[in-house]
């Protein structure tokens, strides 16, 4: 597979998938076929326009009578699916008491299949069954079963072997991933009362990007009563640390809700190098990286006197108490200390005089990030 980046319209894609394994994986998915299928005559539909590569050579693969036809649906437009399904082609042969494998080059949220099942058992066939080529496991959100599953790959956009973007990638033998390396994500960190709230804010505005707070997470998704929300609330209700697994997870659910964002502003997370290893992990999947850790940076003596202040009108127990507001900063300085030698190694360290006025700040930090 050729190491290279592609260009598509406007937007630019990396080596993902080579064809070795896709041939693997329709190999196998063909031999599965074979055996579960033989002398049935099984009515194949591909669903088009994505699926006709894969189609193609499953059927070259097939070793007994079979038919062939195909539907042709849409639920995207770019690179998001729009989460509406439309039959523009349905099926024009008899399907009572057939047996039917639907050939799709991707099951992502599963709108396709469960609109093709109901089309489908509608007309009286006797066997419903799904092959795709690929499969991203964590979207999927159908109670429908795949059969016949080629690659599962995360939740990031592909183009080739059928795939396209907005019309081009299509003839591609290989897939290519959606290259987001462009993007600008941050680290923001600053101790307590350095102004990192009201900075993240304008830095979102400023630079289009997207603000995760990790503790807005948290309580969105205990509120909401999410799948993670409530295993995440199990741990604190019994007074443990949320594994980091739940809160990455979590993060991904964030990320995945922005796939056309410029970038993300990341606040409160990572804490630990295990934790900044996984961020990278989860970047690395979507064809990403994080860009820089920015930290504001102020004398402990004028971040005690603000929140101090702040205390006087917050009415935040933590902001009240100088021995608490001093031991905060303690606790800061110590997880931050881990964090900057592990970013600065990468040479992705920039620490910010977080002291004057909000332009001024936000001025010094532009410049860092102008500089990405």
């Amino acid at each position: 597979m050729q190491n290279k980046t592609i260009r598509l319209h406007d937007l630019q894609f990396t080596p993902f998938i080579n064809e070795g394994k896709i041939i693997t994986a329709i190999d196998q998915i063909a031999n599965r076929l074979n055996k579960d299928l033989a002398d049935k005559n099984p009515l194949f539909i591909g669903v088009l326009n994505g699926a006709f590569m894969f189609a193609s050579e499953v059927l070259k693969r097939f070793d007994y009578d079979c038919e062939v036809s195909f539907v042709k649906l849409a639920s995207y437009k770019g690179t998001e699916t729009t989460g509406e399904v439309k039959e523009l082609i349905g099926v024009d042969r008899e399907l009572s008491g057939r047996t039917v494998v639907v050939l799709e080059d991707i099951v992502d949220t599963g709108n396709t299949v469960e609109i093709l099942e109901k089309i489908i058992l509608k007309k009286g066939c006797s066997s419903f069954k799904i092959a795709t080529l690929f499969y991203k496991p964590e979207v999927y959100t159908k109670e429908i079963h795949i059969d016949y599953i080629g690659i599962e790959i995360p939740n990031t956009f592909i183009v080739g072997y059928g795939l396209d973007y907005n019309g081009l990638g299509r003839n591609l033998t290989e897939v290519y991933q959606l290259k987001l390396d462009n993007m600008t994500n941050l680290v923001l960190f600053g101790p307590p009362g350095a102004g990192k709230g009201t900075q993240a804010e304008v830095l979102k505005q400023k630079y289009d990007l997207v603000h995760i707070s990790t503790g807005d997470v948290f309580r969105y998704n205990m509120k909401n009563a999410t799948e993670l929300g409530t295993l995440a609330k199990s741990y604190i209700d019994k007074g443990q640390l949320v594994p980091d697994e739940v809160t990455i997870n979590m993060l991904n659910a964030e990320v995945d809700k922005n796939p056309n964002a410029k970038g993300f502003i990341f606040d409160g997370f990572p804490r630990t190098e295990t934790q900044a290893d996984s961020l990278a992990k989860l970047l690395a999947s979507k064809g990403a990286g994080i860009s820089a850790m920015v930290a504001l940076e102020v004398e402990d003596e004028v971040l005690v006197q603000r929140l101090l202040e702040r205390g006087k009108t917050s009415g935040r127990p933590d902001d009240a108490e100088e021995v608490v507001i001093r031991n905060r900063i303690k606790v800061y300085y110590d997880e931050t200390a881990i964090l900057k030698n592990y970013y600065q190694k990468q040479d992705k360290y920039f620490g910010v005089d977080g002291v004057g006025e909000i332009d001024d700040i936000t001025e010094r930090l532009s410049n860092v990030i102008d500089k990405l």
